[in-house]
């Protein structure tokens, strides 16, 4: 399955969703691995397996295994540090900003891809899950590492298309199953 499979099997009422695929597909202003990594990253985040299978075999051919990896790590890790740091964020004792995390995330520090583009998968997975903790974070690992705010502005469009595709067909499922 591709992008192109993945609109095909998008609701008539999402076709701004699709219209949105196409210009991802197009879309040349990140690099290659940049690109594809956030496609698997989001993918997997939206919890969508026609997305997530859709959006794999998308990036496969353009993304080394290790990027591949690096691209399953980001949603991986942030799945579990959204939950946690949305939390101590929220949470009106704000105490549990003062403990540790004792959370395992050595692969933050060493992702096998260059760091920035770890960083920008990590911040589109996060603008996802939406904790803002996070989303701070790693905006400002990318600012300091000198990335242009328009390619952290692609990163989380590209997070926004690729949720509302999961959606769509979540929505284009409501009322099927009786």
């Amino acid at each position: 399955m591709s992008i192109d499979a993945l609109k095909q099997q998008l609701p008539e009422f999402a076709k701004d969703v699709r219209l949105n695929l196409s210009a991802i597909a197009g879309d040349d202003t990140l690099t290659p691995q940049q690109k594809y990594g956030l496609l698997v990253a989001c993918g997997i985040a939206s919890r969508n397996a026609v997305v997530r299978d859709s959006l794999v075999a998308e990036a496969a051919p353009h993304l080394s295994p290790a990027a591949m990896t690096a691209a399953k790590a980001a949603a991986t890790i942030m799945g579990m540090n959204n939950v946690y740091y949305r939390f101590v964020h929220l949470a009106s004792n704000k105490q549990y900003g003062t403990l540790p995390a004792k959370l395992r995330m050595n692969v933050i520090a060493s992702p096998g891809v260059d760091k920035a583009d770890f960083e920008l998968w990590s911040l589109a997975v996060s603008a996802i899950n939406g904790c803002g903790m996070c989303i701070d974070a790693h905006e400002a690992v990318l600012a300091k590492a000198g990335v242009p705010t328009e390619h952290i502005q692609t990163a989380v469009r590209f997070a926004a298309i690729v949720q509302s595709a999961a959606i769509a067909l979540e929505a284009g499922a409501v009322g099927l199953a009786a």
